[in-house]
């Protein structure tokens, strides 16, 4: 019986020793990529002073680019020390070699740029800022998350129709996608949102997402000139990219009145010629009635 009570006693320590070494692998790499954090395109401000991440896009889902803050003006000697080192999923295991950017020139200053041969979409990646050899940043994505289209481009508008009495019209406004963004083989589907306004005012009036490249307006007020832009986002995502160039609207005059509410009744003279035109009638009927009398 002591035997047997030795054999389970040295099988279940073997295989705690086991788990042990797992967690351990596990709270590595845990601590190197935060459970898969997930990433926002703003990552926050910087406090601490020391290089931080701000911003990771991806403008068509082919490659993506990383931007940090330098640090320089808060005791970092060195700013060309800061590197960036990343790591990718493939299948269901983490690469336990973290791998340093492969483009610190074509994003501009403090930054680093992905080509398609380094994105790869559905795969987490898990990326970090160092500095004199310590993790100074780090953030977890996958490259879907981070996708905000540039601006479409090309936009221009056709006048529809404008109405009976000359006050309002209708227009077509078109455009074309990101010229970087591949929607014609469907790789990344765009949806888009228009937005307009008087020249004079501040606030936008939105119109909804749309799929399609044109959208009409209706009810704009002749004689107004208006501005229009355009913005799109990844389909089901939230993050819309940047907008486009204003366009301007100038609609033409066509009624005598600029507007049903530009104008008012010179009720004064109404008034005059009413009453003008009664004492005419008054005088009509007085001097028929006299006619009659004399004959």
């Amino acid at each position: 019986m002591d035997l047997w009570q030795l054999l389970l006693t040295l099988a279940l320590a073997g295989s705690n020793d086991a788990f042990s070494g797992s967690e351990a692998t596990t709270a590595l790499l845990g601590r190197e990529s935060q459970s898969l954090q997930r990433v926002n395109p703003a990552l926050g401000t910087n406090s601490s002073g020391k290089p931080k991440f701000t911003k990771c896009r991806s403008p068509e889902l082919e490659t993506f680019s990383c931007h940090w803050t330098d640090g320089v003006h808060h005791g970092l000697k060195h700013p060309g020390s800061v590197q960036l080192f990343y790591i990718r999923r493939s299948t269901q295991e983490w690469t336990q070699e973290w791998k340093e950017c492969p483009d610190y020139v074509s994003a501009g200053e403090n930054s680093c740029y992905f080509n398609s041969s380094y994105t790869s979409i559905w795969i987490p990646y898990c990326i970090k800022l160092t500095s004199n050899g310590g993790t100074v940043d780090q953030k977890c994505f996958s490259v879907e998350e981070i996708v905000q289209p540039d601006p479409p481009i090309g936009l221009n508008w056709t006048l529809l129709n404008i109405s009976l009495t000359g006050i309002h019209a209708d227009i077509q406004v078109r455009w074309e996608p990101p010229p970087n963004a591949d929607v014609q083989k469907g790789w990344i589907v765009l949806e888009y949102e228009l937005q307009y306004k008087e020249v004079n005012e501040t606030q936008w009036k939105m119109m909804d997402p749309v799929l399609s490249t044109s959208v009409p307006v209706y009810s704009l007020r002749l004689d107004k000139e208006y501005e229009v832009r355009v913005r799109s986002r990844q389909r089901n995502s939230e993050k819309y990219g940047e907008f486009s160039e204003v366009l301007y609207v100038t609609l033409p005059q066509t009624s005598l009145f600029a507007c049903e509410e530009d104008f008012q009744l010179p009720w004064f003279l109404i008034i005059i010629f009413g009453l003008f035109g009664l004492m005419v009638m008054l005088f009509v009927f007085v001097f028929s009635k006299q006619q009659r009398k004399e004959n």
